[in-house]
């Protein structure tokens, strides 16, 4: 195997390793034998091409042609001329499938289901990547930067996964583009001939035949950098939702922060999702589970554009949580155990609990942070299948307890009232407007809440942006659109405008019952609301969303034919729209997705999928086949010539023998030029007289004639000296023919000379030869038949 195919392959090999990372992506991962399949034919493309050899641009264009047929072939097979050539309607269901695959990305957690705009993503990146690998590594022997497509393949990977195992994925990826740069390396050595290095340390009954000193010396040297890059190892997670993977503080004692972290985004994609995937089961002792919100972390840091959590100190789980900031004897409440189970794929820093928790029971390297009263992962610990037990109090101020509540300390008031001068005036004149005539902050905060649900008009719509800058929520004021991220933001920012302590907090509203006695909360599930303070009472949610969750009790509007929602029923995951009517992915069953049966709002691509089965790999051969038989057929006069000239004109041995071989296959390359240029040979003329015949005929400069002259000079000695010795410089002479005729001819001869060579009938020659050969075998091995004679026995 020649040094090129070695680095073609190595190429190969590095492209499906980094591709590796992004198996956690989608499922099922079936998507990667088609991609290397495919990856395969790209890189046996580029190796018959250079074989050839073509130019390289040349090369690079007959992959990329071959690659853009094979996407045809099995994402728009429908839509293209005879099953695989490309034409308008392919290129437009290419772009629907691209769209349809980033509307995919942003509606579904990771592992995605592998629809077909995902696997057209999927594949058709790891093509574009393995194309760029192959041109720089391999067509233009640069290993080095192909490393940089490789690290882009592996790092949109790795900011997308979750999995808790990305230094696997990180050292496949560094392995493959290590093994490509070896391969490199000892392809270029080894065009430098043996290495130099002493002698031989072996002992007797050895063999020394192993690999160069400096190969194995790179390889000891990649495998120890690896093994230091993986050492700090850096991690990329997701939002708070999905995985959180901000880390806390070091060490294993108290100490250390949490990192701040923005929810919006993921939050969002949680509620758009098609399929409601389970996060988390959960089992209570209580009859009543409108108020079992699953709290993740409170956001109390408003800087006008955004809310996030403060950087806080965080120290050991304690056996038993201190009781909740504010909260008085005199309130009643009751402790509620709920055994909460996490979903294998769910890999959240922080732990969903009800709040105020009093204790938590689980495995694991957790801390505890007891401003806000969460639970959050040390050094890589998450959520991912965890079962833990937690107990928490059910408060249950009534609404005299609440109206009555003094104002808080003046260092709570200050920390939790605070509001950036940047904040539109809109924002605090809505707020003393809706609550205008009110005697309490707990009137005031009753009021605010059903502007919101009940009385503003707003409605709730999950596709509505999130939002970003200072005028984010006076635009969720004036447009009365939005979901709970800018309702439960409003609300904590009006509140805070009146001097109410307000923060926002992020979790799941109560999932559905479920028939076992448990409760399932889904992706739909997840919510965010605010927090009051009141003293005496403490933190106290409210509900402002319309439609979400339930509101609770203490907060129950009394104004005559307010739409306030059942506070006794729990959310739903299959009804979060404002219209009344049921999407299509919520009316559809699993057994009707199964069975193609549901309706769907983006056009049929179904005859746009993959064949499926065996006659999918043949049809995929037989593609590659005729794309390399399209490229060869009107080409292949100027493929013949150049593999022809390059094999001429290439090495060759240094004995006599060899001499003589190489001078007059330069020889017959000469001619062959000329020929091309419109000057045939004549084979009567001796090598001199044909030389002067060339140089006269196609107007060659004295440098090119002279070049002539030396090959005509070189075949001479080796036809006629006693002994041949061999010419150096021929090959070079040649070329400096050959670039005496293009200077000569004009620009249709050129052309002629390149695309259609005269000199190719050699071929039918050949052909011709070996033919008359044949059928002379044949007729002397057919046996001979007599005439019988009239004679009888």
């Amino acid at each position: 195997m020649s040094g090129r195919a070695r680095l073609a392959i190595c190429a190969w090999v590095a492209t499906l390793m980094a591709s590796c990372a992004m198996l956690p992506l989608v499922s099922p991962a079936t998507w990667i034998v088609q991609a290397a399949f495919m990856l395969a034919i790209q890189t046996g493309v580029g190796a018959a091409t250079r074989r050839v050899p073509l130019a390289r641009p040349l090369t690079v264009a007959a992959q990329a042609l071959v690659t853009l047929l094979m996407l045809t072939l099995v994402f728009a097979h429908a839509q293209a001329l005879a099953g695989f050539v490309p034409g308008p309607e392919a290129f437009q269901h290419f772009a629907d499938l691209l769209q349809e695959g980033s509307d995919d990305v942003s509606r579904y957690a990771i592992p995605a289901p592998l629809h077909d705009g995902i696997r057209l993503m999927l594949i058709g990146g790891v093509l574009v990547i393995g194309l760029a690998v192959d041109t720089l590594a391999v067509t233009f022997r640069s290993a080095a930067p192909a490393g940089l497509p490789l690290l882009a393949l592996y790092s949109v990977a790795a900011g997308l996964s979750e999995s808790s195992v990305s230094w696997l994925w990180f050292l496949l990826a560094a392995a493959g583009y290590l093994m490509l740069l070896l391969a490199e390396g000892r392809d270029r050595l080894a065009q430098w001939g043996r290495v130099f290095g002493g002698a031989p340390r072996t002992t007797p009954g050895s063999e020394s035949s192993g690999p160069l000193a400096p190969v194995r010396t790179g390889r000891r040297i990649g495998a120890v950098a690896m093994a230091i890059a993986l050492l700090p190892l850096p991690t990329i997670s997701g939002g708070l939702l999905d995985a959180a993977g901000t880390g806390v503080g070091s060490g294993t004692g108290g100490g250390g922060t949490i990192s701040a972290v923005n929810p919006l985004v993921s939050l969002r994609d949680s509620l758009n999702v098609d399929e409601n995937r389970q996060v988390l089961s959960l089992r209570t002792n209580t009859n009543d589970i409108s108020d079992m919100y699953l709290r993740i972390v409170s956001l109390d840091d408003f800087d006008g554009t955004t809310w996030k959590p403060s950087q806080r100190h965080i120290q050991g789980v304690p056996s038993t949580f201190p009781t909740p900031t504010g909260l008085g004897a005199d309130i009643k409440r009751s402790v509620i155990q709920t055994r909460i189970s996490a979903a294998d794929w769910y890999a959240q820093d922080w732990l969903p609990m009800p709040y105020p928790p009093s204790g938590v029971s689980i495995d694991g390297s957790w801390r505890y942070e007891p401003v806000g009263m969460t639970v959050v992962g040390d050094h890589g610990q998450n959520t991912r299948g965890a079962a833990y037990t937690v107990n928490s109090l059910d408060v249950q101020p009534t609404a005299e307890q609440l109206a009555s509540a003094p104002e808080p300390s003046a260092t709570l008031k200050n920390q939790y009232t605070k509001v950036p001068k940047s904040l539109p005036s809109v924002v605090a004149d809505t707020a003393r407007k809706v609550t205008a005539g009110s005697t309490s902050h707990y009137e005031q905060a009753v009021k605010l809440q059903d502007y919101f649900a009940v009385t503003g008009g707003f409605q709730y719509d999950t596709q509505v942006d999130v939002g970003t800058g200072r005028d984010a929520i006076a635009k969720f004021l004036k447009d009365k659109q939005g979901f709970c991220v800018h309702f439960s933001f409003a609300m904590a920012a009006m509140a805070r405008t009146l001097g109410i302590p307000a923060r926002v907090a992020v979790g799941f509203a109560p999932g559905t019952p479920e028939p076992n006695g448990t409760v399932s909360v889904g992706l739909k599930d997840a919510h965010a609301w605010p927090e009051l303070y009141f003293e005496g009472v403490g933190w106290t949610r409210f509900e402002p969303t319309p439609n979400r969750g339930s509101v609770p009790s203490y907060t129950q509007s009394t104004t005559p034919g307010s739409d306030v929602p059942d506070p006794a029923r729990p959310s739903t995951s299959t009804s979060t729209a404002p219209s009344a009517a049921p999407s299509a992915s919520e009316s559809c069953t699993a057994q009707l997705r199964k069975l193609d049966g549901c309706a769907s709002q983006a056009p049929a691509i179904g005859t746009g999928g993959a064949p499926r089965g065996p006659w999918w790999y043949i049809q995929m051969v037989t593609l590659g086949l005729g794309a390399l038989l399209l490229l060869t057929i009107p080409f292949s006069p100027m493929l013949w010539r150049t593999r022809m000239r390059s094999a001429r004109l290439g090495a060759h041995g240094r004995t006599e023998a060899d001499a003589a071989v190489h001078t007059l296959a330069v020889w017959e390359e000469l001619t062959d030029a000329a020929w091309d240029f419109g000057i045939p040979p004549d084979e009567s003329l001796t090598p001199r007289k044909a030389a002067a015949r060339i140089v006269g005929l196609g107007h060659l400069d004295p440098a090119a004639g002279a070049s002539v002259h030396r090959v005509a000079d070189a075949v001479e000695q080796v036809l006629y000296a006693p002994r041949p010795q061999l010419a150096a410089g021929l090959a070079k002479d040649v070329r400096q023919v050959a670039v005496g005729f293009q200077g000569t001819a004009g620009r249709s001869a050129r052309l002629r000379a390149l695309v259609a060579p005269r000199s190719t009938v050699r071929v039918v020659w050949a052909l011709s030869a070996w033919w008359t050969s044949v059928t002379t075998r044949a007729a002397a091995l057919r046996p001979t038949l007599r005439k019988p004679s009239g004679q009888r026995g």
